[in-house]
């Protein structure tokens, strides 16, 4: 955050670097805790689903 906020020599160069710099967590920590949810659910869904078919599905005969 320093490095956004900074003000005195060269600050003008430093202040885009820590502005994509925050930018970027920011992104990518919103990113996560979307992201990651999600693929649980849908994971979770899909594991349903597959137990619900094999609870379903008659018992197969097996001969010798």
């Amino acid at each position: 955050m320093p490095l956004a906020i900074g003000f005195g020599e060269g600050s003008e160069l430093r202040q885009p670097l820590g502005i994509t710099i925050i930018g970027g967590l920011i992104a990518s920590q919103l990113l996560t805790l979307i992201t990651t949810p999600v693929v649980y659910v849908y994971l979770d869904r899909l594991t349903g689903r597959r137990a619900r078919r094999s609870a379903e599905a008659p018992p197969r005969i097996q001969t010798a």
